[in-house]
């Protein structure tokens, strides 16, 4: 079953279920490591900020913009790393495929979540560096960018693709 459904895999691999079940846990794996990085690096940077000499300075939004910027952060890092840890939770109980869907839509959750907290840094940072009234236009269009290439190009190949014969 992928995210959006039910697939046909006749004309697929040939594998069994636990065969395709631990293929697309080292799939997941992989994507996990890419992201993580990153997530890694844009929260340890968001915890920094606070100790900047800069950071009293900010107004109220500004501070407030930083706080659930720091919380989305936080819950992405959670997601994220809650697809391992679900892993490791369930591993020896023969549940590879359940734990395949499980984790993948953890991490699913934790690319909305990166969205969010990519959207709010940004936010905060060009709200610092520019001229507000610019501001929410660029975020909005960097937003749609994000849909675009993490979401829309995806569905629209799998839909375009997926139903040929």
């Amino acid at each position: 079953m992928t995210p959006l459904g039910p697939r046909d895999t006749s004309r697929g691999r040939h594998e069994s279920p636990e065969e395709r079940a631990d293929r697309r846990w080292n799939e997941l794996l992989q994507e996990v490591r890419v992201i993580q990085t990153g997530v890694q690096i844009l929260f340890g940077f968001l915890l920094t900020v606070a100790f900047t000499p800069r950071f009293p300075t900010l107004s109220q939004t500004d501070r407030t913009i930083y706080v659930v910027t720091v919380l989305l952060g936080a819950a992405t890092t959670g997601a994220l790393i809650g697809t391992v840890t679900f892993h490791r939770l369930v591993t020896g109980h023969r549940l590879k495929p359940e734990t395949v869907v499980w984790a993948g839509r953890l991490a699913m959750v934790g690319i909305v979540l990166l969205l969010a907290t990519v959207a709010s840094a940004l936010l905060l940072i060009l709200r610092i560096a520019m001229d507000d009234t610019a501001v929410p236009w660029i975020v909005t269009g960097m937003v749609a960018w994000f849909m675009l290439c993490w979401f829309a190009l995806p569905v629209w190949v799998l839909h375009r693709y997926s139903d040929r014969e």
